[in-house]
């Protein structure tokens, strides 16, 4: 996911450069990549596309007619993934301490932007049309259960659930931090941030609506058309919209910097942790180590900005956000939840705490996170379509290859277990009983993970606390 997720800021980079040209170069149909085909506005002809449709498609992505179909590498957009990989490297390869300083800016001032948005936003005729169809719910569509299955895609990604980001992080925390009081502070954060981004996009979209004459709902589309095609055309109609452009591409630029923060340094981490010494012995310092993990991942990202990437980017990302991460959740909550367990898991709190979980939290634990992670994967399974961009579907073997891209992932779990019941003594039923026993693989599993020497696994990565050990690295350890 950090290969092509940063595509994303790479896109936002080229919007925000573009957003300084008067007039806009997607205000209208009078440019060279324009087709015949090109409207100031939306319409219901099918064969026509706006100004800023085609300033996507055919100016900046320059993309082709299929994944069959590769074209050539985009030079201006290669340099920009090149600028944005280094803007990564430079706020990360001092650690988290460094990166904590940049996210108080990139985390905090998007808000200001929100929230400048949304004053200029609804004043604008037709505004209170879309803020109405967002709070307005249509109760039938809750019968659907592509709606749950999307809505929980959309809290794992927001919130990163399963993606190893608030893991990694927290792992630098002291050992009595409150992980209880952060948990919910994230959580409500989120939620409060998604509806206030709402009001944001949808009092634009009632904007829109009011100038074309159209109705809000033909407006709506997902993937990357809503932030690369409907918003900036909704900036060209605005007065100083090249002020408003600038200030959004930079809100979305700063949004994803965060993100990426996150996804490196669980590689960065991961890594640190597991293979310590060899890393030492090989990169000699850290830093070279986190430059090696983006000049890994800059070279992997090449493809996405080729005339065939907004297809490689779509194929990737179906599989990977949709599709690998009910999978990997699923057994991270039953790992925990039943294989750990409850009782494990009241008793770490207790100690970093001095308070046991509450009766609430040991019942989801127990029964509702399970229940939940399983209906969720089941109604996946059941509502999974074949991954397309617009109107075109992918062919047969690019599916094949999406699903390699998926098995990446998941495919670790079952050879995990192969291997454990392989390693493990006894007949096939104790195999089976040790390998859901913590520890089981650990002849010294009682001792403390650093008092291993860092050989078999940490207990179990809910909090950490920070550590300086001779000869004992890394500084910090998972418990």
């Amino acid at each position: 996911m950090c290969t092509y997720y940063n595509i994303i800021i790479t896109w936002a980079l080229y919007y925000l450069f573009s957003s300084f040209q008067d007039p806009l170069p997607w205000e209208n149909c009078n440019n060279t990549w324009n087709t015949p085909n090109c409207t100031n506005h939306p319409t219901h002809n099918n064969y026509s596309s706006t100004a800023s449709q085609e300033f996507f498609k055919y100016k900046m992505l320059q993309q082709t007619s299929g994944v069959e179909e590769t074209g050539a590498l985009r030079w201006e957009l290669f340099l920009i993934l090149i600028l944005a990989w280094i803007v990564i490297y430079l706020c990360i390869f001092k650690g988290v301490k460094s990166t904590g300083k940049v996210v108080y800016f990139t985390a905090l001032f998007p808000y200001i932007i929100l929230v400048s948005l949304l004053i200029n936003n609804v004043q604008l005729p037709g505004a209170s049309e879309g803020i109405y169809f967002f709070i307005v719910p249509e109760w039938e569509k809750l019968l659907s259960l592509e709606v749950w299955v999307n809505a929980a895609a959309q809290i794992f990604n927001s919130i990163g659930i399963g993606f190893g980001c608030l893991l990694a992080m927290s792992s630098y925390n002291s050992f009595n931090n409150n992980v209880l009081k952060d948990t919910l502070t994230i959580a409500i954060i989120n939620s409060l941030t998604s509806i206030l981004a709402g009001f944001v996009i949808f009092s634009a979209f009632g904007y829109m609506s009011h100038l074309q004459g159209i109705p809000v709902s033909n407006l709506a589309v997902d993937g990357p058309g809503l932030v690369f095609v409907v918003y900036p055309q909704a900036f060209a109609n605005m007065p100083l919209s090249q002020l408003w452009a600038v200030m959004f591409f930079f809100m979305l630029l700063c949004l994803g910097l965060d993100s990426e923060f996150a996804m490196v340094e669980v590689m960065v981490t991961s890594l640190m942790d597991e293979y310590y010494q060899h890393h030492i012995k090989v990169f000699k310092r850290k830093e070279f180590l986190v430059l090696a993990v983006c000049g890994v991942a800059l070279l992997l990202g090449i493809p996405c900005v080729m005339q065939v990437g907004i297809y490689v980017f779509q194929l990737m990302d179906h599989y990977t956000a949709i599709v690998s991460i009910m999978f990997l959740a699923f057994f991270e909550v039953i790992a925990t939840c039943w294989s750990y367990g409850v009782k494990r898991l009241s008793a770490n709190l207790e100690e970093m705490t001095g308070k046991k979980a509450n009766i609430f939290f040991r019942l989801c634990w127990l029964i509702v996170d399970p229940v939940l992670i399983t209906a969720i994967l089941i109604f996946s399974i059941i509502q999974f379509k074949p991954a397309r961009y617009e109107n075109y579907v992918f062919p047969s073997w690019a599916q094949g290859v999406g699903w390699v891209i998926a098995l990446a992932s998941i495919i670790w779990i079952p050879l995990g277990a192969i291997h454990t019941l392989w390693v493990l003594p006894g007949s096939f039923m104790q195999k089976l009983k040790l390998s859901i026993t913590p520890y089981a693989l650990n002849e010294k599993s009682k001792m403390p993970y650093y008092e291993r020497g860092g050989i078999g696994y940490p207990d179990i990565a809910v909090i950490s606390t920070s550590i300086s050990l001779p000869e004992k690295p890394p500084t910090h350890t998972y418990f």
